[in-house]
């Protein structure tokens, strides 16, 4: 039987991961704009387009679906009765998670570079950064579910 305080947990659990999926469609998105992106000149129209892409990906997606990501974790780990001193598996997801977002901001400034057209980026650059939210993602996934520690 549910309780009310469990109905909660469920419901911001849901909530949790439908930002997590959100964030982590825009973090997998983005990078490969800015590698289509490489390919087009500066000032062209396919240029303007892909920098109204890449503005409403990152302000409208990707930042609130990371803030909202940020807050239901946060949330969770109050509501769960999770030990957070014997519980090393969750340092290490917050760890991670917390480079995520680091890697958001990044891309945020190579979105910048591109709006002003000053990008210094490789197309391969930005498909080897393409991976690394990833991969991070799946030892998230991992750790979250498996609880090895």
């Amino acid at each position: 039987m549910l309780t009310p305080m469990n109905n909660l947990y469920l419901w911001i659990k849901a909530l949790h991961i439908i930002s997590v999926i959100s964030w982590m469609a825009g973090m997998l998105y983005l990078p490969r704009l800015f590698v289509y992106h490489t390919r087009v000149r500066p000032g062209s129209e396919a240029d303007e387009l892909f920098k109204i892409m890449e503005r409403k990906l990152l302000r409208v997606i990707i930042n609130p679906a990371m803030i909202a990501t940020f807050i239901f974790g946060i949330w969770l780990i109050m509501l769960g009765g999770i030990d957070i001193r014997h519980a090393g598996w969750l340092h290490i997801k917050i760890l991670l998670v917390l480079i995520l977002a680091g890697i958001s901001g990044l891309l945020s400034r190579y979105r910048k570079d591109f709006s002003l057209g000053q990008n210094r980026k490789s197309e391969r650059f930005y498909r080897c950064l393409n991976e690394i939210p990833a991969v991070i993602m799946v030892v998230i996934v991992l750790l979250a579910v498996v609880k090895p520690f």
